[in-house]
């Protein structure tokens, strides 16, 4: 189940970050504009889908400075991320991302005590090798851009260890109404100094689209890592290479080239041999997941 939510979860945040790149190339949006209405249409969505659900919006927690520190990672993430977007390809900023698994992997067992076994590790690796064979550093040069989207995966990879830390504390519901609000409160000033008007009511629509995507993007994470260990769920976002490459095919007219298609036979054998080992792996007597890594 866990694995289920967390591919659902890709495919909505591919369809977040292609319409955050229409917004800022397509469209001429201010980034700053853009992660401002993104981070307080999730807002209204998070309380809409919890009143749906019949259940109670609070921001009572039991770690609110971990909470905030959370939403800080995310806010880093979104708008690091939404900047690279209005100078790079959604495959390259994707790929950059790929890293996110090696860090998790490395972070997890010091700060989560979710140890990595040796396969999964080579697994991790191998997906990894795949993304090299997109990027092939040493040929061409790399825009500076791509420095934005490394900062931005490393405040991603935090925000996951974060995310699996607190769904030991904090109902997902807490959780998800802490996600937008660092960036709500810490970009809003500058999004009303750069502000321009939507030139139509489409341009209006998917803007307003930012808040769904991200809420459920976010929901739908939450929701599996309270069902596995972060290293387990981390290698999924590989798949984003796929997603993202037919949605900048259809979006934006952009081919994959074949080194992109190469790259993502190697990245969805490394997944399909992770789900493979997830369906086998036995927990461990205590049931936690320190010992369900340590079986695999």
């Amino acid at each position: 189940m866990a694995i289920g939510l967390m591919l659902c979860a890709v495919v909505t945040f591919t369809c977040l970050d292609t319409t955050a790149k229409y917004l800022v190339t397509t469209a001429s949006l201010p980034v700053s504009e853009v992660v401002w209405v993104r981070f307080t249409a999730h807002a209204l969505f998070t309380f809409v889908l919890l009143r749906g659900l019949g259940r109670r919006a609070t921001l009572k927690s039991k770690k609110p400075g971990q909470q905030a520190l959370r939403s800080l990672f995310m806010f880093g993430a979104t708008a690091l991320n939404f900047l690279a977007l209005k100078y790079l390809q959604l495959d390259q900023t994707v790929t950059i991302f790929f890293l996110t698994p090696l860090l998790v992997a490395a972070l997890a067992g010091p700060l989560l005590g979710e140890w990595v076994g040796w396969r999964r590790l080579l697994a991790i690796l191998v997906g990894f090798a795949g993304v090299l064979i997109v990027i092939r550093p040493g040929f061409g040069g790399i825009h500076w851009a791509a420095s934005l989207s490394f900062l931005a995966m490393i405040c991603y990879a935090l925000y996951n260890i974060s995310t699996r830390y607190l769904s030991r504390y904090d109902p997902p519901e807490v959780t998800q109404l802490y996600t937008p609000l660092a960036g709500i409160l810490l970009m809003a000033p500058l999004a009303f100094l750069d502000w321009q008007m939507p030139s139509g009511l489409t341009i209006w629509l998917i803007l307003a689209t930012l808040g769904f995507w991200g809420g459920l993007s976010h929901w739908l994470l939450i929701l599996a890592h309270r069902h596995a260990p972060a290293p387990v769920l981390a290698p999924f976002i590989y798949i984003d290479l796929l997603t993202n490459s037919v949605m900048q095919y259809f979006v934006f007219g952009d081919v994959p080239s074949p080194w992109t298609l190469a790259g993502g036979a190697v990245v969805i054998t490394s997944g399909l041999y992770l789900l493979a080992r997830e369906r086998k792996a036995e927990p461990g007597k205590d049931g936690g997941p320190a010992s369900d890594i340590a079986a695999l």
